[in-house]
């Protein structure tokens, strides 16, 4: 897949996907981790422009054995430079209609290795030049089972279905029994993303992030600016001063 496809979910996903890493479920109360899923991540590939919407839907296992369900909708865009563009809107109830609270907008520039989450609330926009991270080779997991789910038509492009589940022990679960976590991913090697994730995990939930309303024409360059008024700050890490031998 392209550098990045989804962290999206980012705290969700991502986070028990590397449970022995920082952000697990041992660390972050499940309604924080919840609530916090409401961003996709854009690949920056070039050559490959769209505009799209994410629909992002998190259903909540309840201690009470009901379901909570929370939606939310983020304009996504890349240009053929492969800038990116993805907001950040607030999970909402199943009864809101309308527009959903702006949270941020990031922006990334590959060119120059720079990301920018604009704040909409404050009209600052922080900045921070990344530093390019080598390719890593990725190795198979022995505990994942990866499943091919074949190809199928979203959005006008062909994609093709990956299901990839674990088990968790009984001893780690927290449950006191096994947990079987499985992530479905249909990828489109034609855009390069992910129309469509599922993340089921028994104990919290499921995450679902699916694309719609998908645009392949050059979408405005003011999406990829940080807009008028906003103040700018640079976040970018000073180096350490170089130590003589």
């Amino acid at each position: 897949m392209a550098r990045s496809t989804l962290s999206i979910a980012a705290l969700f996903a991502a986070g028990l996907l590397t449970l022995p890493a920082c952000l697990t479920a041992q660390t972050i109360p499940h309604e924080k981790r919840a609530a916090e899923v409401n961003a996709i991540t854009v690949p920056d590939f070039p050559g490959a422009p769209f505009s799209a919407t994410a629909v992002i839907e998190v259903q909540r296992y309840l201690p009470d054995g009901s379901t909570q369900i929370r939606r939310t909708i983020n304009l996504i865009a890349r240009d053929s430079q492969g800038r990116t563009h993805n907001e950040t809107r607030r999970l909402m109830p199943e009864y809101f209609h309308g527009s959903p609270p702006l949270l941020s907008v990031r922006l990334f520039d590959p060119l120059t290795h720079t990301r920018t989450v604009c704040d909409p609330t404050l009209h600052v926009a922080r900045q921070e030049v990344i530093a390019k991270q080598p390719s890593a080779n990725s190795f198979p997991n022995p505990f994942m089972h990866v499943e091919d789910l074949g190809t199928t038509t979203l959005n006008g492009l062909q994609a093709r279905g990956t299901r990839r589940s674990y088990t968790i022990a009984a001893k780690a679960s927290g449950t006191g029994s096994p947990v079987e976590i499985e992530v479905e991913e249909w990828f489109s090697e034609d855009l390069h993303l992910n129309l469509l994730t599922r993340h089921t995990d028994p104990r919290i939930g499921i995450l679902t992030i699916g694309v719609s309303g998908l645009k392949r024409d050059e979408p405005p360059a003011s999406l990829f600016q940080v807009p008028a008024g906003y103040q700018v700050l640079d976040i970018t890490p000073t180096p350490a001063p170089a130590t003589a031998p």
